[in-house]
């Protein structure tokens, strides 16, 4: 080609790709961006709204228009406050927004989740692994059409400058807008305020925007240096071994010891084991719900110091613990031995390595060897995390089929996912009743094992799936909780769970641990509360 047909190719080039290019003021790329966001991702919120509320109405659909107008509203304002102080900001930002949005709304679709600041906790707390198994092909596809899509066109606009008092003005006119909605409006902010949660989990991009920097404000706060709990005696100095299992997304309604009508627990109901009734959970995901597990007070309440838990309490006070997990979000620990399954898993060898009972492996070799004559062991199980629940059990303890073998609710029929996560609860009953074996292995202790989930599942009821939904709107299933008790002849002959904790008006959490396990090593200071200790008869 020659040099001036090569030119006049490269202007035509120049020409097209100018064309397509978009130079907006500042106002209009900002007001395109808020509807397209409210367009683009916010489905699940519209079709919340239209099925709660009367659109047929004068009041119905005056109040789906201001659900549609604050979609648009709030993100128009955020940009134009970013605008007037980092107008340099607005297009990067915009792109950010675009894949994230997708996945965002990907996982809202797929599993009802709320985007709230308890749901931020648990992506946080989600480690590789885990977030590997919620990959489905499907999200390539969001982020595909409503992540790259986007992102692509946005890379073709430049956006004018113009004076800062240009667009303070704009700014000042957006204020001005919503304020005269909110007036005109005000009849509709009932039903909002009742639905804020729901309406807050599904706002894109701002819930996880927000709800992430709530919780990681949190996290700064707890992490702070914890402070210690007051000097504790021992009334009795026998030889005791307590075990503590926690387990993950177990719900009380799936184990046959609380009644379910499947054989999900057939080894527990042959150890005789308790299960206390009326258990329920501080909270709808690990981090909060390990936490609340390991901490001397009342869940009820706020944690408004960081103290230090219930293993460094114990550590302190010359009791041998020994943390061994294959999962994650334990609060900050001060232990004599903390297993992460990796390490675990060097020396095992077998099908059972690959899963919970990797946890086990040598642990009775561990104590054998201590010196202390209390020992206090944590095994925090993987459990029952979804959604791939098919992979938390090995192929022989598949007793309920078919199962659902994919990540995507959608993909499966509910009797399937139902199979696929009952087969997890039978394994933990497999777990459990290995764990109450090797307690057997120590007849010259007094030796306990207790079992409480940090939360429930839920597995398509009311169209929700998982967990972490805020705990104010969270269904039953994600807060009613296995709570049993496993007690050895010598440890029975010392102590025995207090009748009032046994009666059916009895309700349980997990508040009780703490000092239940300080009755049980026959440990007292001045935070112990017999009221919380099963083994204290409310004394």
């Amino acid at each position: 080609m020659a040099p001036v047909e090569l030119a006049g190719v490269l202007t035509r080039t120049g020409a097209v790709s100018q064309a397509l290019r978009w130079n907006p003021h500042p106002a209009a790329f900002i007001f395109t961006a808020a509807l397209v966001n409210a367009a683009l991702y916010h489905g699940p919120l519209y079709a919340f709204a239209v099925a709660n509320l009367d659109c047929s109405s004068a009041s119905g659909a005056l109040t789906l228009a201001t659900v549609i107008f604050l979609m648009v509203f709030v993100t128009t304002l955020i940009l134009a406050l970013v605008a007037l102080i980092a107008p340099r900001l607005l297009k990067p930002l915009c792109m950010a927004a675009a894949p994230c949005n997708a996945v965002a709304l990907y996982f809202i679709r797929t599993y009802g989740v709320l985007l709230d600041r308890t749901m931020m906790g648990n992506v946080f707390s989600t480690d590789w692994a885990e977030a590997a198994g919620l990959f489905h092909p499907q999200l390539l596809a969001y982020l595909l059409v409503l992540g790259a899509v986007p992102c692509a066109v946005l890379s073709r606009v430049e956006i004018r400058t113009i004076p800062a008092s240009r667009r303070a003005a704009f700014l000042f006119a957006i204020l001005l807008i919503g304020v005269a909605w909110t007036y005109a409006s005000a009849k509709t902010w009932l039903w909002i305020d009742d639905n804020a949660k729901r309406l807050g989990g599904m706002t894109l991009p701002w819930s996880y925007v927000i709800n992430a920097s709530r919780y990681q404000a949190g996290q700064l706060s707890a992490s702070r240096d914890q402070a210690l709990l007051p000097a504790a005696n021992f009334l009795a100095h026998e030889k005791t071994l307590v075990v503590l299992v926690i387990g993950e997304a177990a719900r009380a309604q799936d184990f046959s010891l609380y009644g379910y009508a499947r054989p999900t627990n057939p080894r527990l109901t042959e150890a005789g084991v308790v299960a206390l009734p009326h258990a329920r959970a501080c909270s709808t995901y690990t981090t909060a719900s390990v936490l609340c597990i390991l901490s001397h007070l009342d869940p009820g309440g706020p944690f408004t110091r960081a103290y230090e838990t219930l293993p460094s309490y114990l550590q302190r006070h010359g009791i041998d613990v020994i943390w061994r997990t294959t999962n994650w979000g334990e609060p900050p620990l001060q232990v004599q031995t903390l297993q992460r399954a990796d390490e675990l898993r060097q020396d095992c060898q077998g099908e059972a390595c690959g899963y919970d009972e990797v946890l086990l492996h040598g642990l009775e070799r561990r104590i054998r060897a201590s010196t202390r004559d209390r020992i206090f062991v944590v095994l925090h199980q993987s459990g029952s995390h979804g959604p791939a629940y098919y992979e938390k059990y090995p192929k022989p303890f598949e007793a309920f089929t078919p199962v659902c073998k994919s990540v995507d609710p959608d993909q499966c029929t509910p009797a399937e996912l139902v199979n696929a996560y009952d087969n997890t609860i039978l394994y933990t009953d497999h777990f459990l009743n290995r764990t109450i074996e090797l307690l057997k292995a120590f007849p010259e202790s007094a030796t306990l094992l207790m079992y409480v989930s940090d939360h429930g599942e839920s597995l398509g009821e009311h169209g929700l799936y998982l967990h972490g939904t805020p705990y104010a709107v969270a269904p039953d299933v994600q807060k009613d909780i296995p709570f049993l008790i496993w007690m050895s002849g010598a440890f029975r002959g010392r102590k025995a769970i207090a009748p009032p904790a046994l009666a059916g008006e009895a309700s349980h959490s997990q508040a009780e641990v703490f000092h239940s396990v300080m009755g049980a090593f026959d440990m007292r200071s001045a935070i112990y509360d017999p009221r919380l200790d099963l083994f204290g008869g409310g004394q």
